[in-house]
């Protein structure tokens, strides 16, 4: 997938979420991030590091966004499964995000200090404009105390992601043994 490609759709699925959590619906995000998913993986450069975001977006979204949810710091609208937990259209970006770290992020794997700083400012940004936007998400009041969890949340979780990335696309010493005997 393209660099381009990875950006666009990244950014169709976060629409399609959050226009569809508008409308109590779970199903518009889910399905465009399983889409995302499977032209992501059709073309990834390794298979196992984007199965591995996966699971790892997956694993964040459920403890930041779970547990802003079962703290009542925040209330997602459309909260299916249960909502109490971080609800699917919300796990479904996690799952989109983490994917971008392998094409359109693939920059920040050896810049982590830039991938803290986007999470730590984007994250946040990205959480109040689907509150204001699309009243999806409702933070308690003073809301401040939310968006410091969401800061600090994304400020570890997106250069976790980039390092995971990272890791997954270097060689191991017996690849770069083999790959040189090829050459």
């Amino acid at each position: 997938m393209s660099f381009w490609l990875s950006l666009i759709g990244y950014q169709a699925v976060w629409f399609a979420a959050v226009i569809g959590a508008g409308h109590g619906l779970v199903w518009p995000g889910v399905l465009g991030t399983l889409v995302y998913a499977l032209v992501q993986l059709a073309g990834a450069r390794n298979i196992r590091v984007d199965l591995a975001l996966i699971a790892a977006g997956l694993l964040f979204g459920c403890l930041l966004d779970g547990t802003l949810s079962r703290s009542g710091l925040a209330r997602y609208a459309a909260g299916w499964p249960d909502p109490a937990w971080a609800p699917g259209w919300i796990l479904a970006l996690w799952v989109s995000f983490a994917l971008t770290f392998s094409q359109s992020l693939r920059y920040l794997q050896t810049r982590l200090w830039l991938a803290a700083l986007l999470g730590l400012v984007g994250g946040p940004l990205a959480y109040l404009g689907a509150a204001r936007g699309w009243q999806v998400v409702t933070f308690a009041e003073p809301t401040w105390r939310a968006v410091l969890a969401l800061a600090l949340g994304w400020a570890l979780a997106t250069p976790a992601l980039a390092w995971l990335a990272r890791i997954g696309n270097v060689p191991t010493q017996r690849q770069s043994t083999t790959q040189g005997a090829r050459a």
